[in-house]
């Protein structure tokens, strides 16, 4: 396996749409097409606010997507680094593309200033957060939602 990490660019849409979904579908959710349609105009977009998006891809064929937003936080004068989505192709999981692309976001909050990157999964992700247990500390902090 040859895996380079690089942005999501325009001619990306197709396959960044068929693991973005495979994403949704693993957590059991799925958006309009307005919404595929708006995220990945943002992805490419060039709006400091907006979504940035990285693709682990092998030989041409992208296998894994991230997308991390920056954002103020109250409690630094620095921005913070938010990390939404993290997918890996179940084919290529066990690779070290899911700990390659969470490394991309640390490189680019580096590249910011930005010194935490955060993120939220599920409960029982048992086979993410075997990794995520070696990259990151668990927080003590519960998500409320309206």
């Amino acid at each position: 396996m040859t895996l380079t990490i690089r942005p999501v660019e325009s001619s990306d849409r197709a396959e960044w749409q068929r693991l973005w979904t495979a994403y949704l579908d693993f957590y059991e959710a799925s958006v309009p097409d307005e919404v595929h349609d708006t995220t990945f105009a943002r992805l490419i977009g060039g709006d400091p606010q907006d979504f940035s998006g990285v693709l682990a891809v092998d030989g041409d064929r992208p296998v894994g997507l991230v997308h991390y937003l920056f954002h103020r936080h109250n409690w630094r004068v620095e921005n913070v680094c938010y990390l939404q989505d993290l997918f890996v192709d179940p084919a290529t999981r066990g690779t070290g593309a899911g700990r390659a692309l969470i490394e991309a976001v640390y490189q680019a909050a580096d590249r910011a200033g930005a010194p935490t990157v955060y993120w939220l999964t599920q409960e029982g992700n048992a086979t993410a957060r075997q990794l995520y247990d070696r990259v990151a500390a668990k927080t003590d902090f519960i998500k409320y939602q309206r």
